[in-house]
């Protein structure tokens, strides 16, 4: 009998996993993992929860149920640790990007088959400064809106709480003086609307954002917006949407697995949709640091 420790939100998304939590547990125990379960309660408790499970042994796995952020959280709990248990994904939030790229069922009763299965294949994280993420790290901001989104109106009206957050944000766009420094790659120093490192294709909803980006490769895809006018970011946004704007002279896309980025101004981080600290900032790609059942 396998063990493991499930960690969720009561809130992600609209509230999915409170209503589903007895039958995942029946089906996880009839396949032969017996499961312990944690709620979180607030901010940060995600992580301690993922490290608690890690330090004090006995588990085979851990699970993580909700959202984009709450997988963020249990990262951060796992990623330092010698003793990384493999990473299940039930995907509860409201836009889950992560288990949209690697094709994780969203159907529970297929994800907990899978998890049943034991087939859990390593892949790449990020790490930024101190902190880690799994999908996407980015700064600017319209990558602030994902997490200035209020959790009530993201359960009450799921994804339409960003694309209404994302028009609001779009009026008022500044760009940023940025210094970006990359492994492969000349410096680049000008104004920029935004920069992103995807870890995979699935961005913010968006599956053609950054169409070459494996989980697996080693390396980021890097995207840096130049400073353009509302016109313009609409029709990028516009071109986003179809998967025709790496080409585009906005637009600057490389890869790399190590990348330095400095603003003389304050510019917040964002980390699979979370807070993630300001720059100054180094992003470093770890590869196959982390088993996930997939």
């Amino acid at each position: 009998m396998k063990r493991a420790r499930l960690i969720y939100n009561p809130t992600s998304g609209r509230e999915e996993m409170k209503r589903r939590l007895a039958d995942i547990l029946q089906r996880l125990d009839a396949g032969g993992i017996e499961t312990s379960v944690h709620a979180t309660t607030g901010e940060g408790d995600a992580t301690a929860a993922a490290a608690d499970a890690v330090e004090r042994g006995g588990y085979d796995l851990v699970i993580a149920a909700g959202g984009d952020g709450t997988l963020y959280e249990v990262i951060n709990g796992m990623a330092e640790k010698q003793n990384r248990l493999p990473l299940g994904v039930f995907p509860m939030g409201t836009t889950n990007d992560f288990a949209r790229a690697l094709g994780i069922p969203r159907q529970w009763e297929d994800y907990c088959d899978l998890v049943i299965k034991q087939e859990a294949k390593p892949l790449d994280i990020g790490k930024a400064n101190d902190k880690y993420f799994i999908n996407i790290a980015g700064g600017g901001s319209l990558t602030e809106l994902t997490y200035e989104v209020p959790s009530k109106l993201k359960t009450m009206i799921g994804q339409l709480a960003y694309y209404w957050k994302g028009i609001e944000k779009m009026v008022s766009l500044a760009p940023q003086e940025l210094t970006i420094r990359a492994a492969g790659q000349e410096v680049l120093h000008d104004e920029f609307m935004l920069f992103l490192i995807a870890n995979t294709n699935s961005v913010g909803g968006f599956d053609k954002l950054a169409p070459g980006a494996m989980i697996d490769d080693g390396l980021f895809d890097v995207l840096a917006v130049r400073n353009c006018n509302l016109a313009e970011m609409i029709r990028l946004v516009t071109l986003a949407l179809r998967g025709e704007h790496l080409s585009d002279k906005k637009i600057i896309h490389f890869k790399t697995d190590y990348m330095e980025v400095t603003s003389p101004g304050h510019v917040q981080l964002n980390l699979d949709g979370e807070l993630g600290g300001t720059l100054p900032a180094t992003f470093r790609n770890l590869p196959r640091h982390l088993k996930v059942f997939r």
